[in-house]
């Protein structure tokens, strides 16, 4: 009786660069360590200076929009009784008759401050006697 030997080698290997920098990266990935070592400190560290120094880095394109609040150019104050004045541009006011005046006067404060009566009208005039802006006294109706 013939016996046959067979020989069996284990082939061991010590794990490739690449897969040992994919299990580190995985596991940041995965955020799978603790708090207080050294790898959660990384991730966290490197957040951070993602967020404070990316603006500065990456152009968003996110500037504010400018515009004017106010494009008839309202300003509102308080005054001594506790009302309100309001002063609108003289340049938001086309005609010169006092009624219409009043009309457009009350057609721009209206939509700031809801239903009013208009009670007092005062021009703010230039040195020269040009019409500048007008102030206006309201009450709720």
């Amino acid at each position: 009786m013939a016996t046959v030997e067979t020989k069996t080698a284990s082939v061991t290997t010590s794990p490739a660069p690449f897969t040992a920098a994919w299990h580190v990266v995985r596991s940041y990935i995965l955020w799978s360590h603790e708090r207080g070592t050294i790898q959660y400190d990384v991730m966290v560290t490197l957040i951070l200076l993602f967020v404070f120094f990316s603006p500065k880095l990456i152009n968003f394109n996110d500037k504010p929009v400018e515009h004017n609040p106010h494009r008839t150019g309202v300003v509102v104050t308080p005054d001594e009784q506790g009302g309100l004045v309001y002063q609108v541009d003289a340049s938001a006011i086309v005609s010169k008759d006092d009624a219409e005046v009043r009309s457009e006067l009350l057609r721009i404060i209206e939509p700031i401050s809801g239903g009013v009566a208009i009670t007092k009208i005062e021009p703010v005039r230039d040195g020269l006697g040009h019409i500048q802006r007008y102030k206006v006294w309201v009450e709720r109706e």
